[in-house]
């Protein structure tokens, strides 16, 4: 075929492939020697389709090269490498573009408060599964970070999920603050709370600085972006109809062996699993009448392996309305669950 049907069908452009010959890439199956014209067969397009698409993850020419001559192990090894790459320089952008930002002259910073290291990563990774990348609403791939003199809260939504964790402070100040932190620059700094028996919490205008036990600074740039206003949502649920507490080890145990649809049964006061090959009755208790939901397991095996503590409380409020999921254990985490509609056979 023409190299200009050939590009159509492969995504990309006659110029493109003609750069791709050049650099021995990917070799038209035949030139016409008169007219200097390129054809291609059908059999290239998955050498042309492999190929743009190691240029869309950065891979350099020399680099795709050797992809082309590598064995599969190989091949995939040379994958991984790049994706490792490109993630490294867009941590290294994002903690650049936060430290140009604090940069900028914002005066006096003010003290929050000093929290564990470890403590402050897991609240981070608590919340940050319930954001998304969405180019019109900036804010849901953020954290709200709202400080008290007696609590920090963590929330984050992606407007179908919504998860909230609260810490006590091991050093408050008497200072009140709120700001939507970019999430990225949480997730890239979150190993190195891990590290840092204390952290404290230093605020400005366009930044919130992590400063480590060793004095060393992780910058967190505060969105400018509104964060919705999930009290609003919170407050506009329908009143609880069911409250159910159970061990959390146990209803996670019970969940290893659970298919994608969940099924949580309440019946005379006791709350149970249904398998499909046993029914699990869980240690806790249940109020209301008999109930029957169904939970996709991607839904809630996230929501409830993050709880605190020994136990787990849900406050339901029928099959078609968020379920909240709250436990508490030297602060609180409160997270959203939406049911879904059973699955028949």
């Amino acid at each position: 075929m023409s190299i200009g049907a050939f590009a159509k069908l492969a995504g990309l452009t006659a110029s493109a492939l003609r750069f791709y010959d050049d650099a021995c890439l990917l070799r038209p199956d035949w030139v016409d020697p008169v007219s200097g014209y390129r054809f291609y067969r059908e059999s290239q397009l998955v050498l042309a389709l492999q190929l743009r698409q190691l240029r869309e993850i950065g891979m350099s020419l020399p680099t795709i090269g050797e992809f082309f001559t590598a064995t599969g192990e190989d091949a995939a090894l040379l994958i991984d490498e790049q994706v490792a790459r490109v993630a490294a320089e867009s941590a290294g952008i994002q903690q650049t573009a936060a430290s140009l930002k604090a940069s900028l002259g914002e005066g006096a910073r003010l003290t929050l408060c000093a929290l564990p290291g470890p403590v402050l990563a897991a609240a981070v990774d608590q919340v940050l599964s319930t954001t998304t990348q969405d180019p019109e609403v900036p804010a849901l791939g953020g954290v709200r970070l709202e400080a008290a003199p007696d609590a920090i809260s963590l929330t984050a939504t992606d407007r179908y999920r919504l998860a909230t964790r609260t810490l006590v402070p091991s050093r408050p100040y008497a200072a009140s603050w709120a700001g939507t932190l970019a999430g990225e620059d949480l997730q890239a700094a979150a190993s190195r709370l891990r590290r840092s028996p204390t952290v404290t919490l230093e605020a400005g205008e366009l930044t919130l600085d992590l400063r480590m036990a060793d004095d060393a600074v992780a910058h967190c740039r505060v969105l400018s972006e509104v964060f919705p206003d999930y009290r609003l949502m919170m407050a506009s649920l329908p009143a609880v109809t069911h409250r159910v507490t159970v061990e959390t080890r146990q209803i996670l145990k019970a969940l290893e062996r659970a298919p994608a649809t969940v099924e949580l049964r309440v019946a005379a006061g006791k709350p149970s699993l249904l398998l499909p090959d046993a029914v699990v009755d869980l240690c806790g208790t249940a109020t209301g009448p008999d109930l029957t939901l169904w939970f996709e397991l991607t839904t809630l095996y996230p929501a409830l392996s993050h709880a605190l503590g020994t136990d787990l409380m849900l406050d339901l409020r029928g099959p078609d309305q968020p379920a909240t999921v709250r436990s508490a254990d030297n602060g609180d985490l409160t997270t959203l669950v939406m049911p879904c509609r059973p699955h028949r056979s």
